[in-house]
């Protein structure tokens, strides 16, 4: 494949997931780095920052979810997964699954301005981000980037 072959690029089986998945990777690292920040310093500016953050990590998560089942579907015709391919799978969804949950909690309270954020979200998104970097590191080694594909 030509590196700029546009056509190629865009109609790969698989290419719309690889490009697609690094907005809600942004998009939560940098609301949980917001939200950390906003509570040791109490600044509802990054706490508010957070929210829109993961608002739209939210959003963006269900066409990548999409995008990565559909390459399933296309390139591997739907065969039963093993290794890698299948711990990438389960950990992209629990990924996902907890994207949603930290929104969710954040919206919770904003809906209810007198209330404030629960302290137990802190470890659920500490523990969300681990699963997000360890799915995009299993995510490198069957691209190819991190090693053989």
């Amino acid at each position: 494949m030509h590196p700029f072959d546009i056509r190629e690029a865009l109609l790969a089986k698989h290419a719309q997931h690889v490009v697609l998945i690094h907005f809600p990777i942004a998009l939560f690292l940098t609301a949980v780095a917001f939200d950390y920040f906003g509570q040791w310093t109490k600044n509802r500016t990054l706490a508010a920052a957070a929210y829109f953050n993961l608002l739209l990590a939210a959003v963006s998560i269900v066409p990548v979810v999409a995008s990565g089942l559909a390459a399933w579907q296309w390139e591997l015709e739907g065969q039963k997964l093993k290794g890698v391919l299948f711990m990438h799978l389960l950990l992209g969804c629990l990924s996902s699954v907890l994207i949603w949950l930290v929104f969710w909690i954040h919206l919770r309270v904003r809906r209810h301005p007198k209330d404030s954020l629960p302290k137990y979200r802190l470890p659920i998104e500490g523990v969300a981000v681990l699963l997000v970097v360890l799915t995009g590191h299993l995510g490198g080694f069957l691209s190819g980037v991190n090693g053989p594909g």
